[in-house]
């Protein structure tokens, strides 16, 4: 039996359209309606509260959980017409917290990362080197190669998990809270890093809880509360002082000057 040909990816529509998304896990609903749109050479915040269900979110979009209603579509392609490699050939997930394996080198991590494009017992393609160099080197751990994944520092370590997704060679990477645990300058790293991948015309879906950082790198931003889009737009228009005092329930006002943000809480009442 032949099985039914996969649809092409449509280069014109918007790499990722997902409308009103609804995720039951047990008895409980965690994603009411989400949605977003992602455009070529866009980075786009998802923000959120702790438990407005940012990560479900993303994992639904991505094919890692299936949504209970609403629509994904990956360059005009339905993702439930998505598979194994034909998915992977479109989108790279990131995961909040990577599992370390002993004994992985950096090398053979990203290695892993290409496989998708290998066949059953084929080895790597000169082709197959380069990009994964590539990503290496994208990535900032030219030098890390030989070091074994249990080595690394927390930011290495993030940077690691890139190159993988990289070396998949998708046009949109969806990392979720690569920035948690970070000192400043690891997230400082992280967050030139992804502007320089926008840059280059991939997509990047960036799922944080730091409304300064999303502000200071995002070109669209999307507040999500109690499993619903709430706002979407420039971080300009939509984080203002009333929307971060009914979402996050504190007074504050995110400042941006010359390219740089700051948001300055009002964290304890002195009269």
């Amino acid at each position: 039996m032949i099985g039914r040909k996969s649809p092409d990816f449509d280069e014109r529509a918007p790499l990722l359209e997902a409308r009103d998304l609804q995720v039951t896990i047990g008895k409980e609903r965690i994603l009411e309606s989400a949605s977003l749109t992602l455009e070529k050479g866009e980075l786009v915040a998802v923000v959120g509260p702790n438990g407005a269900g940012k990560s479900t979110f993303a994992r639904a979009f991505c094919g890692l959980r299936r949504p209970d209603a609403g629509r994904v579509a990956w360059m005009g392609v339905r993702l439930a017409s998505l598979k194994g490699r034909r998915l992977a050939d479109v989108r790279a997930y990131v995961p909040q917290r990577a599992q370390v394996p002993n004994g992985v080198s950096v090398q053979a991590a990203v290695n892993i990362g290409r496989s998708s494009h290998l066949k059953p017992l084929q080895g790597q393609t000169r082709k197959d080197r380069e990009v994964v160099a590539e990503s290496i080197a994208r990535a900032r751990m030219e030098g890390f190669e030989d070091r074994d994944l249990s080595t690394l520092s927390g930011g290495e370590m993030q940077r690691v998990q890139i190159a993988i997704a990289l070396a998949q060679g998708a046009p949109v990477l969806v990392a979720d809270e690569p920035t948690a645990q970070l000192d400043l300058g690891a997230t400082a790293a992280i967050s030139k890093m992804l502007r320089e991948l926008v840059a280059d015309g991939m997509g990047v879906v960036l799922i944080v809880h730091d409304l300064a950082l999303a502000a200071a790198i995002a070109d669209r931003v999307v507040v999500m509360c109690d499993g619903r889009t709430i706002a979407t737009g420039t971080p300009e228009a939509v984080l203002t002082n009333q929307l971060i005092s009914d979402v996050w329930g504190v007074e504050a006002e995110l400042v941006q000057r010359e390219g740089r943000s700051a948001l300055h809480v009002e964290w304890l009442d002195r009269h």
